[in-house]
């Protein structure tokens, strides 16, 4: 028997791992949709929005916490142990570096959001969407060709948010004058640009289960 029929043969058994992806694919979703609202939502109603993210972040840390005492306790795993570790701390990043973004508006005092700022919330909203659709797809590895293409998309994605960002902080130099809020706004960006690129980072490791698998 090929390792990949073992492979298969394993999959449908797993009641713990694959779950356990999907909801932190899901929340990770939740995350950057209500990201994205805040940043397009009135001064004085994006506290809310602040404070789900925190509570959805916390939500993805005990999934990949949980996710990795699963793997001190389980002999039999769906996919190599390292590339299980790997994705769901790959995951994690994405939803670390989110909040952060948004940690960063609530505590300096963000008020006037940048058009650069909704760009990159949307390109990393889209991003998210792809990996939820990926996770999905690795279940039972039937759509390897779906699960390559949403990885292509998000270095694509990866790519345009780096170019937001750069233009971005090309265009506060130039028109800024307040030295604070040069600060808070490169702060806030780079961020979001890190958010995008452990996007990458999740692409990546999808990708090289994929090809051990396929």
């Amino acid at each position: 028997m090929s390792i990949n029929s073992i492979f298969q043969f394993l999959v449908p058994k797993d009641k713990k791992f694959f779950p356990l992806f999907e909801q932190a694919a899901q929340n990770l979703v939740l995350l950057a949709e209500t990201l994205h609202e805040a940043v397009n939502a009135p001064k004085e109603q994006r506290e809310a929005y602040y404070r789900k993210i925190e509570e959805l972040e916390n939500i993805i840390e005990d999934i990949a916490h949980r996710t990795n005492l699963e793997l001190s306790r389980n002999f039999i795993t769906p996919f190599d142990r390292e590339d299980i570790h790997a994705l769901i701390s790959a995951i994690d990043d994405v939803a670390d570096y989110l909040y952060g973004a948004a940690s960063r508006m609530r505590l300096y005092q963000v008020e006037k959001i940048t058009k650069s700022i909704r760009k990159m919330t949307e390109i990393t909203l889209e991003s998210c969407q792809l990996i939820q659709i990926a996770v999905a797809d690795l279940k039972d590895m039937k759509n390897l060709k779906g699960i390559a293409d949403a990885c292509k998309r998000i270095n694509k994605l990866e790519n345009k948010s780096d170019n937001v960002f750069d233009k971005a902080v090309a265009d506060i130099f130039e028109n800024e004058t307040d030295v604070k809020n040069i600060i808070k706004y490169k702060e806030v960006l780079a961020a979001l640009e890190s958010a995008s690129d452990k996007c990458k980072g999740v692409a990546n490791v999808l990708e090289s289960v994929t090809v051990k698998y396929s």
